[in-house]
């Protein structure tokens, strides 16, 4: 995949050589647009990005992976220089749907005039960190004959919990507040109210839509409302689409309610808790004043300002 990656780049650089340099390019405003989904893992990412994929080519947007070494999701300096200078600048990729777990990197510390749009989905804590517990022995049915990095551990979630075993220790817990967080130090120490804060910050000033698993297809409809450039459609697609309910982890065990119970106890996940939270309210509040509900269906709001005292007066 990589090298096919790289061999689709080189065709574009060097047909881009041929036609004349890029800053003569020339862009419609609609055109000139860059989302970027720092996807975290185990929120039903996938699901949301396979329709991305079905709908690049009916809405003329490409769509591109970002794929981090280890799937690190912290970039050295000299990526995010090249990875802000591709984005930004790498005019045949606009409109361009970017996609990978990274963490929040903010554009406007490089200088950028435009910054992308920013959008992410986040789970409750611990029903993600029990999906990923399972994901990493038994897989799931996206790719089932993969073989996952703990395959063959037979332990259930609540046996690790009671161990005190690594893999199901609260600090697993602490994923979601970094992916909003961003690059800084501060961000990956485990438990910091600093780094809750600045991932509250980030997802009301830097972040057009966060979404929740919980309620998925409400977060594609609210897209489809207002970015129809790149998901009109998708509702549909989400609703009849055998893709969009594709992934589910294999395997997978419900805590009772005693192993809840004890990683609820811990300060990390109150603090994961407390930014899912937030995170669940305010997209419940932009949803209450974007739809309404009849008949048990939701429909989405016509535009409800208009202009009017315009002067001066034309002929």
């Amino acid at each position: 995949e990589r090298a096919i990656a790289r061999h689709e780049v080189r065709e574009i650089e060097q047909r881009h050589t041929v036609d004349g340099p890029r800053q003569d390019v020339m862009l419609d405003e609609e055109d000139d647009v860059v989302i970027i989904y720092n996807r975290v893992p185990k929120t039903a990412s996938t699901s949301f990005t396979n329709i991305a994929y079905d709908l690049c080519a009916k809405n003329k947007y490409h769509v591109l992976h970002i794929n981090t070494t280890k799937n690190n999701p912290v970039m050295s300096l000299q990526d995010q220089v090249r990875f802000v200078k591709n984005v930004t600048s790498w005019k045949e990729m606009k409109p361009g749907f970017y996609h990978g777990h990274i963490s929040y990197l903010d554009f406007a510390k490089f200088g950028v005039k435009k910054k992308p749009i920013y959008i992410n989905v986040i789970r409750d804590p611990i029903e993600r960190l029990v999906s990923y517990y399972y994901f990493l022995r038994f897989g799931d049915d996206y790719r089932p004959g993969l073989r996952r990095r703990k395959q063959g551990d037979k332990k259930t979630f609540d046996e690790c919990v009671a161990a005190g075993g690594s893999d199901c220790a609260p600090e697993k817990l602490w994923l979601q507040i970094p992916f909003f967080c961003g690059h800084s130090s501060e961000c990956w120490n485990v438990g910091s109210r600093w780094a809750l804060e600045q991932a509250k910050y980030n997802l009301i000033n830097e972040y057009f839509l966060v979404g929740v698993t919980e309620e998925l297809e409400d977060f594609i409809m609210l897209l489809e409302a207002a970015l129809p450039r790149f998901f009109r459609g998708a509702t549909e697609l989400y609703r009849t689409g055998k893709k969009s309910h594709l992934r589910k982890t294999t395997e997978k065990k419900l805590p009772t309610k005693e192993t809840i119970a004890k990683l609820q106890q811990s300060e990390i996940w109150k603090m994961e808790n407390e930014f899912y939270e937030f995170a669940l309210e305010q997209f419940q509040f932009v949803r209450a004043h974007a739809v309404r509900e009849k008949d048990g269906e939701l429909y989405i709001l016509a535009q409800n300002f208009f202009y009017e005292k315009i002067y001066p007066k034309s002929n």
